[in-house]
């Protein structure tokens, strides 16, 4: 199982495989901070999961995540992030994508892993 932390906060997401570990430890995780090294991971490495922040230099996480559900079909994708505008959960919403508010919990967690039935 190969879990894609994305987000531009290097703390955000060593909080995020922090919890991951000790949920899930036999999931490998990657990083990336920015949408761009998002979309290249995913080429040279399966990801089972993803959880997108919103807010990042270049490409937005919404926008990367609509980005990488075209180039991988079915691909789970959860945009976290602490930006909660009814505008960018409802695009969230439109495009599949299951939307999680910051902070960051065991809670948010687990509604991710459920993506995978995890």
């Amino acid at each position: 199982m190969n879990f894609l932390i994305v987000d531009d906060s290097r703390m955000s997401r060593l909080i995020l495989q922090g919890l991951v570990q000790q949920h899930h430890p036999d999931w490998a995780v990657l990083h990336a901070s920015s949408g761009e090294e998002a979309l290249d991971i995913a080429t040279q490495h399966h990801v089972d999961l993803v959880s997108m922040d919103f807010n990042m230099h270049g490409l937005n996480g919404l926008d990367a995540a609509i980005e990488l559900r075209r180039r991988h079909p079915g691909l789970p994708v959860a945009l976290m992030t602490a930006n909660v505008q009814s505008t960018i959960q409802e695009r969230a919403k439109e495009a599949g994508l299951l939307f999680l508010a910051k902070p960051i919990t065991a809670a948010s967690l687990a509604q991710m892993a459920a993506l995978v039935g995890a």
